[in-house]
């Protein structure tokens, strides 16, 4: 397996989020160290579009063979860009894995043993593509709405069109719903190359 942890230059919301300071260390570093104490991983490499980030990437042992195109690192660029041309670019070099996992940079508090955690569940399941770190929904998505104009529609809807509307229901008759963290994700190198995508068809859930 190889870890992949996207660190590019641009950020909108929080500006040079991936290296700022965060008790000593940049944010980087948080990510990097444990993946390295894991000992799960063959490689850890950062894929950033700029040469300072690769610096303290490399400053803090993970590889950066190559920097990021530009066109693959703007703020709308989807994920399976990157991990496609980062995993292309490695194979050319002679290097391959069966599992690739991305850990992102805005996750400083995972640990080495969350991701031995992780990687075990996932190998000891049998017909998945992939393993994504999911939460219990703080605000549950039935009770939120989609505004047109001066009106406004459920964004979810019961299955059954007889059953009464989910957002007039209390919290604890509602289906359990989780949502993705971004904190880890691992899959089979063959969702890239057969499906372009990172997470195939089949996700289990890392809790």
């Amino acid at each position: 397996a190889v870890a992949l942890i996207p660190a590019r230059q641009g950020s909108k919301r929080v500006p040079g989020k991936n290296v700022r300071r965060l008790e000593g260390h940049p944010m980087l570093a948080y990510t990097i160290e444990p993946a390295i104490e894991s000992g799960v991983f063959d490689a850890v490499v950062v894929s950033t579009d700029a040469e300072e980030t690769a610096a303290i990437a490399r400053h803090y042992g993970a590889e950066v063979p190559f920097l990021r195109p530009a066109e693959f690192a703007g703020d709308r660029s989807p994920d399976i860009e990157w991990v496609e041309y980062t995993l292309n670019e490695l194979r050319r070099q002679g290097r391959s894995w069966d599992c690739f996992s991305i850990l992102r940079p805005t996750s400083p508090f995972r640990t080495a043993e969350t991701i031995r955690r992780a990687w075990a569940a996932f190998t000891a399941q049998d017909g998945v593509d992939a393993l994504r770190a999911v939460e219990k929904c703080a605000q549950h998505p039935a009770k939120m709405w989609v505004v047109q104009g001066d009106r406004m529609v459920p964004l979810l809807q019961p299955s059954d069109p007889g059953a009464p509307p989910w957002h007039s229901m209390p919290y604890q008759a509602l289906p359990p719903i989780y949502v993705q963290n971004a904190s880890l994700e691992i899959a089979w190198t063959r969702v890239v190359t057969e499906k372009r995508t990172i997470a195939g068809d089949v996700q289990m859930p890392f809790l």
